[in-house]
């Protein structure tokens, strides 16, 4: 997918390849009964290695099986991102589940592309849609449009990148990048698993090489045994909740382990220093 940005200052056009800001996680339960959150939400992030901004870009939804195509958008507010910068957009929502964190924004309303705006953020109906990050607030009707930014079709969805449709969600389950990979093809890029929703605020992913930050960092990102095995040196090593919440710290050896025995079930972030890089690398604990 071609990934077009609007820079004021921040980078050449010449980055862009390295610059992405892509769409990397989809939750469709908000609210519903048994659901993980109240709230629906997206979240973005720049994959790249340098800071990017989107002007006058849109989000646009459909659902699964609609012939109508994204009958209409959301105007999103100019959005700078550091590497490895998230950023929330929270949806609509019901009674049920925990609060998001505090979303980055909170649209209250959508347009459909007759000018008519609705007073309704968008409903993601669960476990099938689609969902477009777009360069500008033009209808799109294809995942190839030349204004798709990224396209994620999830479930039965009747468009997609790629080969197929993401797995579909849950009330318990979003559909998330695996380690923000981005090869245009969302049945392979996107898994499902619990959501993990996070602003811009939070504690961010290092962004160089994901790889070479799981083969030389973390060496068990699912951590059975409440010990994390570290792959190399690592200096000033963190671990963060996903709210950016700091509960531990360290420094490690190569094939070292840090034990987090006090620390809950779930996901944290781990950051360091190996060979004077920043990395880091999210993990599970089950």
């Amino acid at each position: 997918m071609k990934k077009i940005f609007t820079v004021l200052g921040i980078v050449a056009v010449a980055a862009f390849a390295n610059a992405q800001i892509v769409i990397n996680e989809v939750y469709g339960g908000g609210g519903n009964s048994g659901a993980s959150y109240t709230h629906d939400f997206v979240e973005l992030i720049n994959r790249g290695t340098s800071s990017v901004t989107l002007v006058g870009a849109s989000l646009q939804y459909a659902a699964a099986g609609a012939t109508s195509n994204f009958n209409g958008y959301q105007a999103l507010p100019n959005i700078t991102l550091a590497p490895g910068q998230k950023y929330l957009i929270q949806e609509a929502g019901g009674a049920n589940g925990s609060p998001l964190p505090t979303a980055d924004f909170a649209p209250t309303t959508n347009t459909n592309f007759n000018g008519t705006v609705y007073n309704t953020p968008f409903n993601f109906q669960g476990s099938n849609g689609k969902v477009a990050l777009v360069s500008n607030a033009t209808q799109i009707v294809s995942p190839t449009d030349s204004n798709v930014l990224d396209f994620v079709g999830y479930g039965t969805s009747n468009l997609f990148e790629g080969n197929g449709a993401a797995p579909a969600p849950s009330n318990t389950t979003s559909v998330s990048r695996t380690n923000g990979v981005d090869t245009n093809n969302n049945i392979t890029d996107f898994t499902t698993g619990a959501p993990t929703p996070q602003n811009s605020s939070s504690a961010t992913l290092a962004v160089s090489d994901f790889n070479k930050v799981k083969s030389n960092f973390v060496k068990n990102t699912f951590v059975k045994n409440d010990e994390i095995t570290f792959g190399a040196d690592a200096k000033d090593v963190k671990v963060y909740t996903l709210t950016g919440q700091l509960v531990k710290t360290a420094s490690v050896k190569a094939n070292g382990t840090l034990n987090i025995a006090e620390l809950a079930e779930g996901n944290y972030i781990v950051t360091g220093t190996v060979n004077n890089q920043a990395v880091s690398q999210k993990i599970l604990k089950n």
